[in-house]
């Protein structure tokens, strides 16, 4: 079987999610294809030999419907040729283009794809879509109920405190102005631009590098009136009467941010490769997806993890980096303690919690991320794993070259 190598990965900055965010103005469909463009030039792609372009999105509506993909590649100026198919595997999204990239290339029906994903969040709302996960009768009948309420309810279970959780939040955003200082993130950022050349985001926008714990301390707790006075607690209890109370900890400042932004990797064969002179950066050894028990929804990280590691016949201390997505400040917790992994080789960056989660495209910065900083270290292997909506999880192992 063909390995999957990856030749390039990059990335918009991250614009606040909000009117006032600097990408508010630019459509996504934009933010991608100036990424496309970018990849095209700096490879003097062929564009007509890009099997498919791939890209995650979570909320595919409005400005991000109609498959925006193809119409991303379209706006690019890339090859009529060159198709697109936008996927949704909720935060998920980015990875899983990665994921399902390197399964084409790995059968052999595709040689060069193209993999990302992409999310507005300031110009498409989050759940304006609608759908199942946003409908109260679905969550009555097959038990679910809002991320936040997950995420309190892990924390609760596991004896974490507000502390504990703002202290890992601080010290997210603490790595992340670290390493915007040093320029860890400079590879991989693509500025985005006007029509006139002019740039209008060159760096993320959303870390706070002036937090501190009393700042944190004094956020309200984002989901205790869902939680309590609309009795979404109460669907927790008949799946876990063992807790009486839900300890709700999680706030605005120790949870990921919204924010814009769009990433993509290219992605082929040897062969490919080797064709049109690309430099392979890293091949991928192994992914794995996996469901689990959608009220608390977000522990599918460790037995992706465990999965992907099995696959590759690997174990957690052969992993040099790892990038835990921050959607809440207990997902990264809960995945060192439970896998034994110190903090000194996770999230060594900062993550979503300093920087945002633009959650169709966070999947597949994270991968770029992890690439750009085993290179700047000169380690050899890294893991990209995400908790997804509805209880699932996700994760990715890359081994340079």
């Amino acid at each position: 079987m063909p390995d999957a190598y990856i030749f390039d990965a990059m990335r918009t900055p991250r614009g606040r999610g909000k009117t006032s965010g600097s990408l508010y103005s630019v459509r996504p469909v934009d933010l991608l294809a100036q990424l496309l463009r970018t990849l095209q030039r700096r490879h003097d792609l062929p564009t007509r030999l890009v099997d498919d372009v791939i890209v995650g999105c979570v909320t595919e509506t409005g400005e991000q419907g109609a498959c925006i993909a193809r119409f991303a590649a379209l706006q690019a100026g890339w090859d009529f040729d060159a198709p697109g198919m936008t996927i949704n595997r909720f935060c998920a999204s980015g990875l899983q283009a990665i994921n399902s990239a390197a399964a084409w290339v790995m059968s052999g029906m595709h040689d060069l794809v193209v993999a990302g994903g992409v999310e507005s969040m300031s110009r498409v709302k989050m759940g304006s879509d609608g759908g199942a996960i946003w409908d109260v009768r679905t969550q009555f009948s097959v038990g679910s109920v809002p991320q936040g309420i997950s995420a309190d309810l892990i924390a609760t279970m596991r004896g974490l405190s507000r502390q504990d959780i703002d202290a890992f939040a601080l010290d997210s955003q603490r790595r992340t102005a670290a390493a915007q200082a040093s320029g860890a993130f400079d590879r991989g950022l693509v500025p985005v631009l006007d029509q006139n050349g002019q740039v209008i985001l060159g760096t993320d926008e959303f870390p706070r590098p002036d937090t501190t714990m009393d700042k944190l301390g004094a956020l309200p707790a984002s989901f205790e009136t869902m939680g309590r006075q609309f009795k979404l607690d109460a669907l927790v209890r008949p799946r876990y009467p063992q807790v009486d109370r839900i300890n709700h900890i999680h706030t605005a400042g120790n949870s990921s941010g919204i924010v814009d932004g769009a990433a993509v990797l290219l992605v082929g064969s040897e062969a490919r490769g080797r064709e049109l002179g690309l430099e392979p950066r890293a091949r991928i050894r192994a992914t794995a997806v996996c469901g689990e028990e959608p009220i608390i929804m977000l522990t599918g990280p460790v037995p992706a993890t465990r999965r992907a590691l099995k696959r590759a016949g690997m174990e957690i201390g052969d992993i040099d980096l790892i990038e835990v997505n921050e959607a809440f400040a207990v997902v990264p917790l809960m995945w060192m303690e439970d896998l034994g992994v110190d903090h000194d080789r996770v999230n060594v960056n900062g993550g979503a919690i300093a920087m945002g989660h633009p959650l169709g495209a966070t999947g597949a910065m994270l991968v770029g991320t992890v690439l750009d900083e085993l290179e700047a270290r000169d380690l050899s292997t890294g893991l990209v794993t995400l908790c997804v909506g509805g209880g699932m999880g996700i994760a990715t192992i890359i081994e340079r070259v």
